[in-house]
């Protein structure tokens, strides 16, 4: 399964490598883009913006998100139109 990460702080990156050990491919998303360089390093597929991560994710699309709560509304708002039901 090819799922989308966004978040690759401790959580986020942790569970993006076991995700990657059990055979899934991630879509790998943060702010910061050493943190997707290094997930990539590890063969994730990097992504540069929250777009890019969608433009890479067949349909229907599963997104995880290890993010901030502050930031969740926010981060949903951008993803919700590109996702079906």
């Amino acid at each position: 399964m090819r799922m989308g990460m966004i978040g690759l702080g401790r959580m986020g990156a942790n569970m993006s490598v076991r995700l990657m050990k059990a055979k899934h491919e991630i879509v790998a998303f943060d702010v910061s883009a050493d943190s997707v360089k290094a997930l990539a390093a590890q063969g994730a597929i990097a992504a540069s913006s929250i777009e890019d991560m969608i433009a890479k994710l067949p349909a229907p699309r599963s997104i995880w998100m290890m993010i901030p709560t502050a930031y969740v509304d926010e981060t949903i708002a951008k993803i919700a139109p590109h996702l079906s039901k």
